[in-house]
């Protein structure tokens, strides 16, 4: 039996696409999930299964929430020892501490590619945030007050790409992998 993590974008933001855990819960129970457990509000989902298939296990949980909830909501899922190896590739600078940093995990829905939304995106502007990519995710970390002068933190709301993405704060990362 191998732990996952499903990451589902934009739910409970700002009064959208609103999910309630329970009803989320049960959802995954019914496609055969086992130990779910929820965490926050915001789609962190963490389950067990004795398949070995994080695409389709995307796909099976993006048609249940559609039927379930009528809403097209895109979901990365990933293998929780997959998110323990990003974590422990995570550039020196990214999660140190600091409290004027933001630090971000983004995770980069198949069959996207960090070269792709770098490309969308573009360079960060250095003196107020670093991207790094690995794997299936990118590093990034911000000045929370001049987060408004990155080049990322609008782009990864507007841009194409965005529907492609789904972010997560990485002490929200950390909780989830200690689950």
């Amino acid at each position: 039996m191998k732990r996952y993590i499903a990451f589902l974008r934009g739910i409970n933001v700002g009064g959208k696409n609103k999910i309630k855990m329970s009803e989320l819960k049960a959802g995954f129970e019914e496609l055969g999930f086992l130990q779910v457990r929820t965490y926050l509000n915001s789609g962190n989902i963490i389950f067990s299964s004795d398949k070995n298939d994080n695409e389709t296990f995307s796909g099976q949980l993006e048609r249940m929430i559609k039927d379930r909830f009528n809403l097209d909501i895109p979901v990365f899922v990933i293998l929780k020892e997959d998110l323990e190896d990003i974590l422990r590739n995570a550039p020196g600078w990214w999660n140190t501490g600091k409290k004027e940093i933001y630090d971000n995990l983004i995770f980069i829905i198949p069959s996207t590619t960090f070269t792709e939304v770098f490309s969308e995106i573009g360079e960060p502007k250095e003196e107020f945030e670093k991207i790094t990519g690995y794997k299936k995710a990118a590093f990034w970390s911000f000045s929370r007050k001049d987060y408004q002068k990155t080049n990322w933190w609008s782009r990864t709301a507007r841009a194409s790409i965005s529907s492609r993405l789904t972010i997560r704060t990485a002490n929200t990362v950390k909780k989830i992998v200690e689950m």
